[in-house]
C-alpha cells in the first residue's frame, strides 16, 4: 500500500471526538510522526461552539461541492459537512490523516479510501454524553433529549481495521490512547 492511512474518527455527538482530536493534535505537534489533522467545512457559524471548523454559508458550500473540492461531504443535524480534497494530497505524500467522520456516511469513506482506512470509534456512557451535550449549550429541552436519543446503526465493514476508545473518564486517558494509536501506526 502506497501513501498514508486515513484515521476516520466516529462517535455520537457528545462522545468527545473534538476534544480528543484537539488533544492528539496538541500532543503530536512537535512529533516526528507524519500525522495531519483535517479540518471540516461546516454550514454552522463559528460562534456556535464545538470544534474548530471553517464556517461556510449554504451557497459557499454548494459552490465548493459543485467544483469537486470535497473528498467527503454529508448532511447531519441540519448542517452540511465537508472535508477538503487536500487530504488526498496528504495521503499520497505518505502522511497519515485524522478526520472527524460520520457513521451514517461511512460507506462513502470505505469506497473512496479502501485499503487506506482505519476506523476509530469513540464511545461514551449515555449519562456522560447527555451532560456534555447540555454543557455545550447548542440544544435544550426536547431538542437536547432528541440529540441524546439519536442513534446511528452501522456495521463495521469487513477487513477495515477498527479501534474502539472509551471516553468516560479524563480527556488525558482517552487522548493518550488515541495518540498511542496514531504514533504506532505512523512509524
Amino acid at each position: 500500500m502506497n501513501g498514508g492511512r486515513l484515521f476516520y474518527v466516529m462517535g455520537p455527538s457528545g462522545a468527545g471526538k473534538d476534544a480528543l482530536l484537539g488533544y492528539a493534535r496538541e500532543r503530536l505537534g512537535d512529533s516526528p510522526a507524519s500525522v495531519l489533522f483535517a479540518h471540516r467545512y461546516i454550514t454552522r457559524p463559528e460562534s456556535a461552539g464545538g470544534e474548530n471548523h471553517i464556517a461556510l454559508s449554504l451557497s459557499e458550500f454548494a459552490v465548493r461541492k459543485a467544483h469537486g473540492l470535497f473528498a467527503l461531504d454529508w448532511d447531519s443535524h441540519g448542517c452540511r459537512y465537508g472535508v477538503g480534497i487536500e487530504i488526498d494530497t496528504w495521503l499520497d505524500a505518505g502522511c497519515d490523516v485524522v478526520m472527524n467522520g460520520s457513521r451514517a456516511h461511512l460507506s462513502r469513506a470505505v469506497k473512496r479510501y479502501d485499503g487506506r482506512l482505519h476506523l476509530v470509534v469513540i464511545h461514551v456512557d449515555t449519562a456522560v454524553r447527555a451532560a456534555r451535550l447540555a454543557s455545550r449549550g447548542r440544544e435544550a429541552g426536547e431538542a437536547l433529549a432528541q440529540r441524546v436519543a439519536h442513534a446511528v446503526e452501522w456495521t463495521p465493514p469487513a477487513g477495515v481495521p477498527l479501534t474502539r476508545i472509551a471516553n468516560n473518564g479524563t480527556l488525558a486517558a482517552a487522548g493518550e490512547t488515541l495518540v498511542d494509536l496514531l504514533v504506532e501506526r505512523s512509524t
